[in-house]
């Protein structure tokens, strides 16, 4: 059994971009430096034998769904040419880095080009079920992949989240500010449905049924009484699944149809037959590298980029990166 590293490579570096203050090159080397070092802090605490680099590809879910992230499209007239430089450059630096783990390292490096980064992780997981993983995120889109095997640490917040709950780096447990207690273990599959019920307003992902109580009423299913009745698929799942509401342009909508494609949208292991084949293709595809004088090559990337706190501690930082997949 082995423990892999998952690392959401663009959450990584670019969440990194916005907790650095400073000049465009204080902020480059900051979010090299963030990224580095917290794969190699990870493969320390959680005694890590493999990482594993996902990047993103233009997603198939654009396809399904017309909307799907379309609320991120930048209007270039609001754009300033300082920022469209600063874009550029931290999109350089990007592929700079991922090229280097590429090409320079023993980490597996996988991009598909109608594959996301969390389809890439999920499919990972899927496919290594008796080992151990490491979701490297501050996506909370991972929750719903917790398990007794699956862990994801945060690295900007420096905390963990597993099926017995949310700790800090120190092992201690993460206090909920509203109540003033431990936050409870997650419900992956609460969460997966609530989420698939509400939608998802960061990546445009409309709700189901807007309005939809979390407890429902005497005469009013909620979203708990359908989620326990999910199974059996019996009155409280039909009742509040075959409701109908009618959106802002007088189109009606039955809940269970939207909720459907949310399904398809939102669920990690619920991607159409042909992308499912295309990721099991693509994970099954890896194989172990056997890259030489990567600490070496480290030293030359790091100095190259002024990266001077790794490069005193090359020896020790190196590791993650000088490990092959043990296929």
């Amino acid at each position: 059994m082995s423990t892999y590293l998952l690392v959401d490579t663009a959450n990584t570096f670019f969440r990194s971009r916005h907790v650095v203050r400073g000049d465009l090159d204080t902020k480059l080397g900051m979010s090299l430096h963030i990224t580095l070092n917290t794969i190699a802090k990870a493969w320390r605490d959680f005694d890590v034998d493999h990482v594993v680099i996902c990047l993103e590809g233009r997603s198939w879910r654009k396809d399904f769904s017309d909307a799907y992230k379309r609320n991120r499209v930048v209007d270039p007239a609001t754009v300033t040419e300082a920022q469209i430089e600063e874009d550029q450059l931290f999109w350089q630096t990007y592929d700079e880095m991922t090229g280097f783990l590429r090409d320079s390292t023993n980490c597996t490096v996988i991009r598909e080009a109608t594959l996301e980064a969390d389809d890439l992780i999920a499919g990972w997981i899927q496919n290594h079920p008796s080992d151990d993983h490491i979701i490297l995120s501050t996506d909370s889109d991972y929750v719903q992949l917790i398990a007794p095997n699956v862990k994801q640490y945060n690295g900007v917040q420096n905390h963990v989240i597993t099926h017995e709950g949310y700790f800090d780096d120190k092992g201690k447990s993460i206090i909920d500010k509203k109540t003033g207690e431990a936050k409870p273990a997650p419900d992956p599959q609460w969460l997966l449905f609530e989420k698939c019920m509400r939608g998802d307003p960061t990546d445009n992902v409309f709700s189901a049924y807007p309005g939809v109580r979390k407890k429902g009423t005497k005469n009013k299913v909620g979203l708990l009484e359908a989620f326990e009745d999910k199974s059996a698929k019996g009155f409280n799942w039909n009742n509040l699944m075959l409701q109908r509401w009618t959106d802002h342009n007088g189109v009606e909508h039955r809940v269970i149809d939207r909720y459907n494609e949310n399904v398809t949208l939102i669920d990690l292991s619920a991607q159409p037959t042909d992308v499912r084949k295309t990721l099991d293709d693509t994970i099954n595809s890896v194989e172990p590298k056997n890259i030489q004088q990567v600490g070496s090559k480290l030293l030359k990337f790091f100095s190259k980029h002024n990266l001077e706190n790794l490069s005193n501690r090359v020896e020790t930082v190196s590791k993650p990166f000088n490990a092959s997949y043990p296929k």
